[in-house]
């Protein structure tokens, strides 16, 4: 979308929402946030208005933000060869659910991201709807505006936890029927928290407690990019004068 496009479409949303939207641009891609009560409102205007008709939804998904800013990876103080990196073992998901790290939460942690496209006017908005309740995550299902939804809808449910208040059939969609927990979660363990295996005593799957020991994976990073090569061919050069 061109800067032009991204300002005429804040113009259209500021003018017809005023402050129940909270509008940004960045990389003239517009991004509104609004609250989960006003979703159904809000998202019928951008489908049937004139100004909007942003009758396409391309995406739906879901964000868990605990831990947000923090990393574990040295990004700008590291080591040439890159050992340094991703020794501290901050993160959430590297350690069994006892034993987690209580990271900073911002103060929503579920979000659901609607990505919509306006092939009439050809421009992109994206709605960005914080959960209320981090224990209870809702927000409105939008199948009714946009029934293209209904998948997206059920992954972001499956991999967050996040609950689509109205969705026809809200059910697990990638994951197990008895698989416990939303593997997306950050807090939720990178082992896992059950492994599968075929007891051939019993003969059928069994479900046990993982058997591996979280730890830490250290990187080896090869950096061979145009300017250690260059430096790399200078220093030769020196090398070969002296």
């Amino acid at each position: 979308m061109s800067d032009t496009q991204a300002t005429s479409l804040v113009e259209h949303l500021t003018a017809r929402f005023g402050e129940t939207l909270g509008i940004r641009v960045e990389r003239n891609e517009a991004t509104a946030e609004l609250a989960a009560a006003d979703l159904i409102a809000v998202a019928t205007a951008l489908r049937d208005e004139a100004p909007f008709r942003f009758t396409e939804l391309v995406d739906l998904c879901g964000i868990d933000y605990l831990g947000y800013g923090q990393t574990e990876w040295d990004t700008r103080d590291v080591s040439w060869t890159g050992f340094s990196r991703g020794v501290e073992g901050e993160a959430m998901g590297r350690f069994t659910w006892a034993e987690r790290p209580r990271g900073v939460s911002p103060p929503r942690r579920f979000a659901a991201v609607i990505h919509l496209l306006s092939i009439e006017h050809n421009q992109r908005l994206r709605l960005r709807v914080f959960c209320a309740d981090d224990s209870l995550p809702v927000v409105p299902s939008v199948t009714g505006i946009w029934p293209g939804s209904n998948w997206f809808e059920r992954e972001a449910f499956d991999l967050y936890g996040i609950l689509f208040d109205g969705h026809p059939d809200l059910r697990r969609i990638l994951t197990d029927y008895g698989f416990v927990g939303h593997p997306f979660r950050k807090d939720f363990p990178l082992i896992g928290n059950v492994e599968v295996r075929y007891d051939p005593t019993q003969k059928r799957v069994v479900y046990e407690p993982v058997s591996i020991e979280p730890r830490v994976l250290v990187p080896r990073v090869i950096r061979d990019d145009a300017d250690l090569v260059q430096a790399k061919a200078e220093a030769a050069d020196r090398w070969r004068e002296n």
